[in-house]
């Protein structure tokens, strides 16, 4: 495919994710203007709001300063100016996947790096355009921050995509060139492969077992958070509202519960914890899926910490089967496979901090400035416990069972005898191995 074809289908990408996003913003806020705020409704308010949302959900911090009314109502002047930063990260992952997916169809028509300054191109114009025409005096962020930080996050989710592919399908350029010196060097190009595979499907265990926690979490604690519902006082309208905002949360509850599981836990405020060793929790929001935060401890609930080493170990089994399958030399040489389980261990506690540091921030002034897991904790439990697991599959070791020959030849198989002395010395005869029968003479009767 032609590279300027290329850019702009990239370019297109880009447009289609920045519009896509807003669009699910804006279509239930326009809903709740029309329908909820009616006559009073302030319609110059409806697209700050909405960039507002995007930009939280591309992990942009967000000011809050209340108006003067709401201080004379009885908010404290302390309160009435606050940050917002935990991210509803369904946007961020929306960003994320559609980046990928672009950047993967760059790769495969040979113009990955074509494909990731066109998309950086687009939406850093598309960012500027949304962070000058969305500032208030209620909501506001800071400019460099509202132009980079969603621009980057769309720009490197294509370049991943594209290397990504680039790697797995070659793109006789830079990536093929790489891999060559890495395959002259030695096992460099398998490990990096084992690694990746092994890391990939770590993450997405940990991941899948965490949602699968979450859903038991909320399913177990239905009853509370239909109290908070209640307890809101909100119509049918607000009720859907409070639902989506709580379903673009889902991506960030399942980080929550990801921490959880691995031991640290999470805070819902400066000074609690909500972790398997148990709960410390002050006042908290009203937020109805905050009723499936356990309250309760048990010292059976630390067995959850062996799931992040049950991951590790699959993901260990994967690498494992990747190095077999694409080393040269002795299939179980252990160098690479030391490497390769260091190598899982660092990735994976990267990846945990990426988590947490997107997963965390603050939601209100005072206590409410410190919600969510912490990085540097979550991380290092992350790594040892993926290390553990690794190890486990990738440095035990493998067993080769030899099939018996069968052959006249015993151990040496078909390998040729070596003539011995008498052989040599013994004169080269043909011997036929069919026997002939005399034949008799004719006689004439």
């Amino acid at each position: 495919m032609h590279r300027l074809i290329v850019a702009l289908l990239s370019a297109l990408d880009a447009l289609i994710q920045v519009a896509g996003g807003l669009a699910v913003i804006a279509a239930p806020l326009t809903a709740l203007w029309v329908f909820g705020l009616g006559a009073t409704a302030d319609w110059a308010a409806l697209w700050p709001s909405t960039a507002a949302v995007w930009h939280a959900g591309n992990l942009v911090p967000l000011q809050v300063t209340l108006p003067d009314t709401l201080i004379a109502a009885g908010i404290s002047a302390d309160a009435a100016s606050f940050a917002f930063s935990l991210a509803p990260l369904g946007f961020a992952a929306f960003t994320v996947i559609f980046g990928v997916r672009s950047g993967a169809r760059a790769a495969r028509s040979g113009a990955w790096v074509t494909g990731f300054f066109s998309a950086l191109l687009v939406s850093g114009a598309l960012s500027t355009v949304i962070a000058f025409t969305s500032t208030t005096d209620v909501v506001s962020t800071v400019l460099w921050q509202a132009i980079v930080i969603p621009a980057a996050l769309y720009a490197v989710s294509v370049l991943i995509g594209g290397m990504v592919s680039a790697w797995r399908n070659g793109d006789d350029g830079v990536t093929d060139a790489f891999r060559d010196g890495l395959e002259r060097r030695g096992a460099g190009d398998a490990v990096i492969s084992a690694t990746a595979l092994g890391v990939a499907v770590t993450v997405a265990a940990i991941t899948g077992v965490g949602a699968v926690v979450l859903a038991g979490a909320v399913a177990v604690s239905g009853g509370e958070i239909v109290a908070l519902y209640q307890a809101g006082n909100v119509d049918i309208l607000g009720a859907i509202v409070v639902t989506l905002g709580q379903l673009a949360y889902v991506p960030t509850l399942i980080v929550w519960t990801i921490s959880w599981i691995a031991g640290p836990g999470f805070a819902i405020g400066t000074g609690s914890t909500v972790s398997p060793v148990g709960t410390d929790l002050a006042v908290v929001p009203s937020i109805p899926v905050l009723g499936a935060v356990p309250d309760a401890s048990n010292a059976w609930l630390l067995l959850v910490a062996l799931i992040p080493v049950a991951a590790g170990a699959l993901g260990g089994w994967f690498a494992r089967s990747r190095l077999h399958a694409v080393t040269e030399g002795p299939s179980d040489a252990m160098a690479p496979r030391v490497v390769t389980t260091l190598a899982m261990a660092v990735v994976a506690a990267l990846a945990a901090a990426g988590m947490a540091v997107a997963g965390s921030g603050a939601i209100g002034p005072g206590r409410l400035a410190d919600v969510g897991p912490q990085v540097g904790p979550l991380a290092l439990a992350i790594g040892v416990e993926v290390l553990v697991g690794a190890a486990i599959l990738l440095l035990s070791p493998l067993s080769h069972a030899r099939p018996e020959d069968d052959s006249p030849s015993g151990e040496h198989g078909d390998q040729p005898i070596a003539p011995t002395r008498e052989t040599r010395d013994r004169p080269f005869v043909i011997e036929d191995d069919q026997a002939t029968a005399p034949i008799a003479p004719l006689t004439q009767g």
